[in-house]
């Protein structure tokens, strides 16, 4: 493949790097609208200093980093844009289109670390009971309840939960299969109290469904929970904000409660309850244990504060 032409160098780089990701990693929609603004960005950094993706060197990779820096952005952010320009400057040189990966021997600035927050069985219970009577209408209850049920159960990332298809919910299943990262499968086992919720919100949807289909003679949804956007089902912005009116009907502060707290606090309350660290990992579908190993560290903080709080020898 030739290099892009000097006009709309940048613009032509990014589209045939993003298209390679979907094609050959099968990277998911976030992850390229997150990889295509962070080297939007890098490349109109470039712009204003007369300068390109084909003449940048490492010192201009590390200044541009700099800048970031003094933009105030977090550590994580300059990191994920670090990692979108060695990836774009990977695919350039595997393409013939750059003698040498510039960002190569960058070191990214050292992450943070910070504790998962999670939410106690009590506060979750809480959650879940707002559910089953938060709604405009009664199917509105039984949707919400099957959505914290299943997402509680289960650990999935809420971008797995809203683009559930129908089929993988149908026959009573004992167990979902859900379609992660890069495409790749997991199975997640469902809890008595999800495979109830689930079945009563099946009966809910199929018969608006099939209404729909009668009245307005729409063609089936294939998502679990389908709705009239774009995509054709709820959307994680909804959900996030859904999430958020059931904790302040849970008495919860809703700046604690994000689908993400409630996937921290599907894993910690296993570990709790002594599960298996791998076991934890392949729920989660975390490629590396490592990511895994941050709820005993959760656990840790836990047992030292209740230590702290309840032994006779630790008070003043």
């Amino acid at each position: 493949m030739a290099a892009p032409a000097p006009d709309r160098e940048a613009a032509r780089w990014i589209s045939a790097f993003l298209e390679a990701q979907a094609a050959e990693l099968d990277a998911a929609r976030n992850t390229l609208l997150a990889y295509g603004r962070d080297l939007k960005d890098f490349a109109s950094w470039l712009a204003r200093r007369k300068l390109d993706f084909a003449r940048a060197t490492r010192a201009d990779v590390e200044a541009y980093l700099v800048a970031c820096d003094a933009e105030g952005l977090s550590r994580a952010t300059r990191a994920r844009r670090l990692s979108a320009i060695r990836q774009l400057y990977r695919f350039a040189y595997d393409e013939g289109w750059r003698a040498e990966n510039p960002a190569i021997q960058i070191a990214g600035p050292a992450r943070a670390v910070h504790l998962p927050k999670v939410l106690t069985v009590e506060e979750v219970d809480r959650l879940l009971a707002a559910a089953r009577a938060s709604g405009r209408s009664p199917a509105e209850q039984i949707r919400n309840t099957c959505l914290m049920e299943l997402l509680y159960a289960t650990g999935m990332r809420v971008s797995e939960l809203v683009t559930l298809p129908v089929a993988a919910a149908r026959g009573d299943p004992r167990m979902l299969m859900v379609k992660g990262k890069g495409g790749k499968e997991r199975m997640v086992p469902l809890s008595s109290p999800a495979r109830a919720a689930l079945a009563a919100w099946l009966a809910t949807r199929d018969a608006a469904e099939e209404a729909a289909r009668i009245e307005a003679r729409q063609p089936p949804s294939r998502h679990l929970f389908p709705a009239r956007g774009r995509d054709g089902h709820l959307t994680r912005q909804a959900f996030h904000g859904l999430l958020k009116d059931l904790a302040a009907a849970a008495g919860i502060a809703p700046a604690r409660v994000t689908p993400h707290v409630l996937r921290h606090a599907f894993a910690t309350h296993l570990l709790a309850g002594g599960a298996d660290l791998r076991v934890i990992q392949t729920l989660l579908g975390h490629a590396d244990v490592s990511t895994t190993e941050i709820y005993t560290h959760v656990l840790d903080e836990r047992l030292r504060a209740l230590v702290l709080e309840h032994h006779p020898l630790a008070r003043e």
